[in-house]
């Protein structure tokens, strides 16, 4: 047998077999999960199922890599169940609610991320390994991974064929359900246990590949399928020829460039634009659901003096934290001279880290606002993604990027992706999972394609990759001082638009009753949102939830009004992130972590223990 004939028996035939079982195991996961969940948009990437895997194998694989001597499969599937389990359970705090679970999953998942760069960026000698790994390769060497998955897909797909009368009769509501004698607690579970089991198959095998199990459900849906087996068959055959149509696009590349990317980062470049075109056609909307609302806000009658003690514990905390430091031999005081010496170099990354924090609190305030959505900010909405690519692809085509360039890319990649989303959320009578839905497309595009580029190898990847953890080491005072002119241009503006941000969320009639310029109005707070999240995410990276943190608490203070929502927001945005910033210095002494990652890694625990207290 020659080598051509040796690498297409044992190389292509089975990796072109594995990216339509893989596929297809993806697109019936994501079926299920909708069906079970009556939730348009859940699938193993949205719930975080995938990065529970992902997370659980960089782990095992730096920390204690002995145990993959028994297979990735055991620990991978551990990682997709307690992920699984934490959006599960916070979840049932709220009937299983469309928006609340999605959020959930987003929080679960960026911190499982989170962890997991951090990891990786600290084990130099593993970085190119895993970097390639999460991004979903199919590459093969013999026809174990098809015979493992084939078996899985087989096992899957007969135990949905049993559960398809159950699922339908769920479809019905839970009360519905519940009435014709359905245990609708062991149909989920039993649902869920079979979507969890194909996701996590799959991300032990290949690592991770999104957006399959979200896009083959929702095509399948706009091709007319209507009956719960038609979307079960449909969405499983729809995956296989999604993941197929990427990998051959891969291998189309590869042949032409001599450049080979995971295929899994190609998913989202197709995947985001196929949902974002597919939204207003997809067939009616979510059912009508459980999911909370929010209420109207407790309103604090004298704002003043909490404003007042915010700008205060701002001011006290960055002096305090400037004179705290670690030695070798434990934490110490600076005196007064170490004190002088060290200001210069901690003052511009205390202001930058304040300001970065001030400019994301804001946009999260004006993004809640602007869609009526308490949920959104610039993380959830796609705003830090668009960010993130737009600081690619300038260092990309650039040799040598200025910092002005760098900055001006990022705030125009916010900007666009902003402008992306808001093209749903006009709309009127859009539902709030359709707005989530695309910013979910217009952030996992922008993942795809710095993924893409991360797995090349250029040097230019390790930079981006490196900036997409977020560190303020290096921030001289000229930017800092930049960053701040920035956030307090934003809270400006925002402050005098606060007769806009109170009537939009009233929705389009009283806002046309009112003369609202709503056309202005809507393209100057999305400019003053995507400008503000650009800035900032040069600094700290996409990674941060401080846009969704702050207005919350903000709202929690009982500061209810327009203006003083943002500027509360603002200064616990600013708080928060300065915090992050010391704890990002000396949580990790002698070698500083990131801190966009830092920040996540509190912001998002944060929020899952909020949403499990019942609060929003």
């Amino acid at each position: 047998m020659s080598l051509e004939q040796i690498i297409l028996a044992y190389g292509m035939i089975p990796r072109g077999v594995i990216a339509l079982v893989a596929g297809a195991a993806l697109g019936l996961s994501g079926a299920i999960l909708q069906t079970v969940l009556r939730n348009p948009i859940a699938d193993p990437t949205t719930l975080g199922i995938s990065s529970g895997a992902q997370l659980s194998l960089v782990l095992t694989t730096i920390l204690a890599p002995d145990l993959l001597m028994a297979g990735r499969w055991p620990i991978a599937m551990s990682g997709a169940v307690l992920a699984a389990a934490l959006v599960m359970t916070a979840g049932a705090r709220r009937a299983f609610a469309p928006v609340t679970m999605v959020v959930v999953g987003m929080l679960v998942a960026l911190t499982a991320s989170a962890i997991a760069t951090a990891v990786t960026l600290a084990q130099g000698e593993y970085l190119l390994s895993l970097v390639i790994w999460n991004g979903g390769s199919l590459v093969q060497q013999d026809w174990s991974g098809v015979q493992a998955l084939t078996l899985v897909l087989s096992l899957g797909g007969a135990a949905a064929a049993l559960l398809a009368r159950p699922l339908r009769v769920l479809s019905l509501g839970i009360e519905g359900a519940s009435g014709l004698g359905l245990n609708v607690a062991a149909v989920r579970l039993a649902g869920i246990a079979v979507a969890v089991a194909l996701a996590g198959a799959v991300s032990a095998e290949l690592g991770l590949i999104g957006f399959v199990g979200l896009a083959g459900p929702a095509l399948a849906r706009s091709l007319g399928a209507r009956s719960i087996p038609e979307r079960l068959v449909l969405s499983t055959i729809l995956g296989a020829l999604i993941l197929s149509v990427c990998d051959g696009l891969v291998l189309i590349v590869a042949g032409t460039s001599g450049e080979m990317f995971p295929t899994g980062a190609l998913t989202g470049l197709i995947g985001g634009p196929l949902m974002i075109w597919l939204l207003p056609r997809l067939r009616g909307s979510t059912p009508p659901g459980t999911e909370a609302a929010e209420g109207p806000a407790p309103r604090r009658d004298r704002p003043m003096p909490l404003l007042l003690t915010l700008l205060a514990m701002l001011l006290a905390a960055a002096m305090l934290l400037v004179g705290i430091g670690r030695v070798p031999g434990g934490w110490a005081i600076l005196d007064a001279q170490s004190f002088a010496d060290f200001l210069p170099m901690r003052l511009p990354r205390l202001i930058a880290a304040a300001s970065a924090g001030a400019a994301l609190a804001t946009a999260g305030a004006i993004l809640q606002r602007l869609t009526g959505n308490p949920l959104a900010s610039p993380e959830v909405l796609g705003v830090s993604g668009g960010a993130s690519l737009g600081f690619a692809i300038v260092v990309y085509a650039f040799a040598a990027p200025s910092g002005a360039m760098l900055y001006a890319g990022t705030m125009t990649g916010g900007v666009i992706a902003l402008a992306v989303v808001g093209a749903y959320v006009f709309r009127r009578d859009m539902p709030t999972e359709r707005i989530l839905l695309a910013g979910i497309a217009v952030s996992s595009l922008a993942s795809a394609v710095l993924s893409a580029m991360m797995a090349s190898g250029d040097a230019k990847s390790w930079t981006v990759l490196a900036w997409l953890s977020g560190s303020s080491a290096t921030v001289l005072m000229p930017g800092a001082l930049g960053l701040l002119s920035v956030a307090s241009a934003i809270w400006i503006a925002a402050v005098a638009g606060r007769r806009w941000l109170a009537i939009l969320p009233l929705g389009h009639g009283v806002s046309a009753g009112l003369s609202l310029p709503l056309r202005g109005a809507r393209l100057s707070l999305i400019l003053l949102a995507g400008i503000a999240t650009g800035a900032a995410t040069v600094l700290v990276g996409p990674l941060s939830f401080v846009g969704l943190m702050a207005p919350h608490l903000a709202r929690r203070f009982g500061l209810a009004l327009p203006g003083l929502h943002v500027t509360g927001a603002a200064l616990i945005g600013a708080l928060l992130m300065t915090l992050a910033d010391f704890g990002a210095r000396m949580a990790g002494f002698p070698y500083e972590l990131p801190l966009g990652l830092f920040a996540s890694l509190i912001g998002a625990p944060w929020l899952f223990w909020l949403i499990m207290r019942g609060q929003r």
